[in-house]
């Protein structure tokens, strides 16, 4: 099984920061089916091939995910797309 795991800084508030974590976990809903539910400061999201968590701390993002077989085929360009979305967002 393949691992995603992407550490990010911000320097956001703790309030902008969760609000920015949920639009991006919305667009992920709509596009791709993805559920996800807050557990405390923790983001959790899951489909079909991809189980994984977002954690919020005051100036970092912990982006963790195991992908599945088929989903880790294409572990390089859902890296990069995670990496270019927390650049635009935080």
């Amino acid at each position: 099984m393949s691992r995603i795991d992407i550490r990010h800084a911000h320097s956001l508030s703790a309030a902008n920061a969760r609000k920015a974590i949920e639009d991006i976990a919305r667009k992920l809903q709509e596009r791709f089916d993805v559920d996800y539910g807050w557990e405390g400061d923790t983001l959790n999201f899951s489909r079909a091939g991809i189980d994984g968590h977002i954690e919020l701390a005051d100036k970092a993002l912990h982006v963790s995910a195991k992908l599945g077989f088929l989903a880790a085929m294409f572990k390089d360009p859902i890296e990069a797309e995670i990496k270019r979305v927390l650049k635009e967002k935080f």
